[in-house]
């Protein structure tokens, strides 16, 4: 099997993966970023590799080359790697780390003769400190070559490898998405709303933070409706409509995401969804905002 690495996009991703690779044995070889100022940080980093500014022929002396360029710039990698390969690139083992982008951006590769896939880890990188890979889920596909690779660099990193569907990683991407950022948004609008009653933003975030933990423990422990807890969960639509009445004086955009969760939250974890979505219906923004306006109930 093979075992030195190109790494092309040395970002946070693959500075965490190179440098992980290296101390599992790898051979590191090319590291290319932008700038050779960013390549040297990126190889000290790591622990090994030569630092380049660019593209350049020395990528083909790996037997596999790690592409971890933002989306928006993978298929042009691979067709200035493409250009510059040629014949060398037969038999290389070419992998992205795209969440939402598939194998398929590294057809020029591909038809040049190296064996093309993509590798996902599951994780966040904030570019601070070196995250733990243990445990994390690697979404893996392509050609068979390649995810025999990305499988073998998945357990090398102490990850577990998952195989998905080329056509399905958008929707794979999705879900992380929700489960991350999106959940980081909610966290903050919360945050937020505490600062305007007049807490300082450490209490704030002290006073969400472990209600937050404690739901996603439960949630792992005990499962999502045994976790759900809250107005909606015990039915109190009565209360429900006083939350949005109230967040009537914060941005709207706060306001339609209560409302939007709250759908969510009927769709995939209530027992009886359509008369949670029926109840809510009569306690949307909508009829707030109208009743509001006549000055009587909706």
């Amino acid at each position: 099997m093979p075992n030195s690495l190109a790494i092309i996009g040395a970002g946070r991703v693959g500075r965490t993966l190179g440098r992980g690779l290296r101390e599992a044995g790898w051979k590191i070889g090319s590291v290319v970023t932008r700038s050779e100022a960013s390549a040297r940080r990126a190889v000290h980093f790591i622990g090994a590799g030569k630092a380049w500014a660019g593209l350049t022929r020395q990528v083909l002396l790996s037997q596999v080359i790690l592409i971890t360029t933002p989306d928006d710039q993978i298929a042009a990698v691979g067709r200035e790697l493409a250009r510059i390969g040629e014949g060398e690139l037969r038999g290389r083992v070419v992998l992205h780390t795209s969440g939402a982008t598939d194998s398929s951006a590294l057809e020029p590769l591909r038809a040049h003769g190296a064996i093309v896939g993509s590798m996902h880890p599951l994780q966040s990188f904030s570019g601070v400190a070196m995250p733990s890979l243990e445990g994390r889920v690697f979404a893996i596909e392509g050609e068979t070559q390649a995810v025999r690779v990305a499988r073998r660099v998945a357990r090398e990193l102490g990850g577990s490898p998952v195989r998905v569907a080329g056509s399905k990683k958008p929707l794979y991407h999705a879900a992380a998405a929700m489960a991350s950022g999106h959940i980081l948004a909610v966290e903050e609008a919360a945050t937020q709303l505490l600062v305007s009653l007049g807490m300082k933003r450490r209490e704030a975030v002290r006073a969400l933070l472990p209600l937050t933990r404690q739901v996603l423990d439960n949630f792992e422990r005990l499962g999502p409706r045994a976790a759900w807890t809250g107005p909606l969960a015990r039915g109190d639509f009565k209360v429900v409509r006083a939350h949005l009445q109230a967040l009537r004086e914060s941005p709207m955009e706060i306001a339609h995401a209560y409302e939007a969760l709250s759908r969510l939250a009927a769709r995939v974890l209530a027992q009886d969804t359509a008369g949670t979505l029926a109840e809510l219906e009569k306690s949307s923004v909508k009829m707030i905002t109208r009743a509001k306006a006549t000055g009587g109930n909706a």
